[in-house]
C-alpha cells in the first residue's frame, strides 16, 4: 500500500474512531429521555388506582417509587459496568445464561409493547374530549389502530430521531401538569385570570386522611397497578455508551428523573383528589374514566383548557408509543443476534437499515393487545412484567458483586446500601406481584413457558453450540495477507489515542469494529482480557499481533 494511501487510511479510521468514541448525551439528556418514557403513565393510572383505594392514591405512587428505586440503582451499576450493552436483556443473559436470557428477553419485549399499547388505548380516550369539543365523529378503535400503523411505518422507515421533538414535548407536558396543579389551588374569574383565594371545595386534608385510613393491602394493590408509570425510568441505561461521563451522569440522571416523576405524580394525585368531587373518577357506565388529566384540567380551568390538556396528553402518549415500539422490537433483534431466535429477526432492511421483521411483529402484537385486552388488564400485565424484570435486575447486582473476582466485576458506579436496597426491591417486588393478582401471574407464567419452549426448540441448538469468542477470533485473525496485516496494524495504531503502543479495552473494541469484527461488547471484552495476560487493563499492540496472528510457513 503506498505511503500516501496508508496515511489517508489511518486518518479516515482515526476520524471514524473518534466519532465512535464520542458521547453526546449529558445529564439533561438523560433526564429528558427517562421522563419521556415515564410521564405518559400519569395520564391513565390515577383513576384505576382510585378505583382500588379511593382518594389516597398519592401514597400508592410513593410506595411504587420506593420499589422502583432499588432497580434504578442496580440498573445504573450494571449500565456503568457494561456501558455499551443492550439493556436489561443483555445483563440477564450474561449473568444467568441463554435460557434465562430468552425468558427475560421475551418478557421485556412483552412489557414494552404492552406499555406502548396502553399509551395508544389511553390516547384514544383523550381523543374523545377533542373530537367531542370540535364535533367530529371518530371511531376510537380505528383511531388507535391508525396511530399504531403510522408509528410502525415510521419505525420501519428509520425516522427514529424523534428525540428532537421529545424535549419540547416533555417540557410542555411538565409545564402543563404543574399549571393544572397550581390552578387547582385558586379560583378563576370569567376572564381566565387568577383570584388569589383558595378554590371552592378544595380540602387539602382529604387525601391525607383517605390514605392513612386505607388498609395496607389496598395501598399495596394500588401501588402494584401504578408501577407501570415508573417503568421507563431506566430506559436510558440501554444507550449508556452514548452518555458523557456515564459513571456520573447515568445514575444521577436516572435518580433525578425518578425524583421528578415521583414528586409530580404524588402532587398531581394529591391535588386531584383534594379539589375534585368525591368519586369523580367513576364514569356513567360504572367504570373508571380513562382520561383523568383532561377531567382534572377541565374541572379547575374550564373546558377550553381541558381540551388543550387533552391535546398535549395525546402528543405525549404518541411520543411514548413511538419510542416504545422502537425499544421493544430491539429485544427480538438482540436475541436473534445472540442466536436465540431465527436469523430473519436480525436482518436489516437494505434500504431503510432498520430491522423490519421485529418491528412488524411488535406492531402486530400491539394491535392484538389493543383490540382484545381491556386497558386495565393491559396496565396490570405491563406492571407485572416490569416488576419481574426489576426483581431480576436486583439479583444480577447481588450475583455479580458476590462473584466479582471470577468475573472481574468492577463497575465505575456502585449503588449505595448494598445489599439491603436490593433485598428490599426483591421482597417488595414479589409482594406487589402477588397483589396484582392472577393476570400478572398468568402473564409471567406465559413468558416463562414461551421463553423456555423457544430456548429448547431453537436457542439451545444454535447458541450453546457456538465456539467461544476467543476461539472464533483466533480462527478469524490468523493467517492474514501482507496487505491485511498492514491494514490491521494501521487501525490498531489509529485507535491508540494515547500514542503509547498500548490499547485500552475501549480502544481495542473500536479497533475490532473498524476492522469489521462484529463481536458484542462482552465478547470483545472477553477477547481483550484473554490478551491482557498481566491484567493491567492495557495490551501491547506488538505483543497482541505476535500472539494472535499466526503466519503459515512458506
Amino acid at each position: 500500500m503506498p505511503k500516501s494511501s496508508t496515511e489517508n487510511f489511518i486518518q479516515n479510521i482515526a476520524e471514524d474512531l473518534k466519532a465512535t468514541l464520542s458521547r453526546t448525551i449529558g445529564l439533561a439528556g438523560v433526564v429528558i429521555i427517562s421522563l419521556s418514557a415515564m410521564l405518559p403513565g400519569i395520564f391513565v393510572t390515577p383513576t384505576f388506582a382510585a378505583d382500588i383505594m379511593g382518594e389516597g392514591i398519592w401514597l400508592a405512587y410513593l410506595l411504587a417509587a420506593s420499589v422502583v428505586l432499588p432497580g434504578a440503582l442496580s440498573k445504573s451499576e450494571l449500565a456503568s459496568g457494561m456501558p455499551s450493552s443492550g439493556g436489561s436483556y443483555v445483563y440477564l443473559e450474561r449473568t444467568y445464561g441463554p435460557l434465562v436470557g430468552t425468558i427475560s428477553g421475551l418478557g421485556l419485549w412483552a412489557s414494552f409493547l404492552l406499555k406502548s399499547a396502553f399509551a395508544l388505548i389511553g390516547f384514544s380516550a383523550y381523543s374523545i374530549a377533542v373530537t367531542t369539543y370540535f364535533d367530529i365523529e371518530m371511531n376510537l378503535m380505528f383511531l388507535s389502530m391508525s396511530a399504531l400503523i403510522l408509528i410502525t411505518i415510521i419505525n420501519i422507515l428509520g425516522v427514529s430521531k424523534v428525540k428532537a421533538i421529545q424535549t419540547p414535548i416533555v417540557i410542555t407536558t411538565v409545564g402543563l401538569l404543574l399549571f393544572v396543579c397550581l390552578a387547582s389551588l385558586f379560583d378563576f374569574d370569567r376572564d381566565g385570570t387568577f383570584f388569589f383565594v383558595m378554590a371552592d371545595g378544595l380540602d387539602l386534608s382529604r387525601p391525607a386522611k383517605a390514605a392513612f385510613n386505607t388498609e395496607i393491602w389496598s395501598i399495596a394493590e394500588a401501588a402494584a397497578l401504578v408501577f407501570v408509570a415508573y417503568a421507563g425510568v431506566t430506559k436510558v441505561a440501554a444507550i449508556g455508551g452514548e452518555v458523557k461521563d456515564p459513571e456520573k451522569n447515568l445514575p444521577s440522571g436516572i435518580l433525578l428523573s425518578l425524583l421528578i416523576a415521583t414528586v409530580l405524580y404524588s402532587l398531581i394525585a394529591y391535588l386531584m383528589m383534594a379539589s375534585m368531587p368525591v368519586d369523580w373518577w367513576m364514569g356513567a357506565d360504572g367504570k373508571p374514566i380513562e382520561n383523568p388529566i383532561f377531567a382534572f384540567a377541565e374541572y379547575v380551568a374550564g373546558t377550553k383548557f381541558g381540551v388543550f390538556a387533552a391535546i398535549i396528553s395525546i402528543l405525549a402518549m404518541i411520543s411514548m408509543a413511538l419510542a416504545g415500539i422502537l425499544a421493544s422490537s430491539r429485544f427480538l433483534f438482540a436475541m436473534s443476534r445472540d442466536n436465540l431466535l431465527p436469523q430473519a429477526l436480525e436482518d436489516v432492511n437494505a434500504r431503510f437499515e432498520t430491522p423490519h421483521w421485529p418491528i412488524l411483529i411488535t406492531g402486530i402484537a400491539m394491535g392484538l393487545a389493543i383490540f382484545f385486552v381491556p386497558l386495565k388488564d393491559v396496565v396490570k400485565l405491563a406492571s407485572g412484567f416490569k416488576i419481574m424484570i426489576f426483581i431480576m435486575i436486583n439479583t444480577c447486582v447481588i450475583i455479580l458483586r458476590q462473584t466479582r473476582e471470577e468475573h472481574a466485576w468492577n463497575p465505575s458506579y456502585k449503588g449505595p446500601l448494598y445489599p439491603y436496597i436490593q433485598m428490599w426491591g426483591i421482597i417488595a417486588g414479589f409482594v406487589l406481584m402477588w397483589f396484582i393478582g392472577e393476570k400478572a401471574i398468568i402473564g409471567g407464567g406465559a413468558a416463562i413457558i414461551a421463553g423456555t419452549a423457544t430456548y429448547y426448540l431453537y436457542g439451545q441448538k444454535h447458541a450453546i453450540s457456538q465456539q467461544t469468542p476467543v476461539q472464533s477470533f483466533r480462527k478469524q485473525f490468523q493467517s492474514p495477507s501482507k496487505v491485511e496485516h498492514e491494514r490491521r496494524v494501521a487501525v490498531f495504531h489509529a485507535a491508540d489515542m494515547g500514542g503509547k503502543n498500548h490499547l485500552t479495552c475501549r480502544e481495542f473494541q473500536n479497533a475490532l469494529h473498524a476492522l469489521g469484527f462484529r463481536y458484542s461488547s462482552d465478547e470483545s471484552r472477553m477477547i481483550f482480557h484473554n490478551a491482557d495476560t498481566d491484567e493491567n487493563g492495557i495490551i501491547d499492540i506488538d505483543e497482541f499481533f505476535s500472539s494472535f496472528e499466526v503466519f503459515e510457513e512458506e
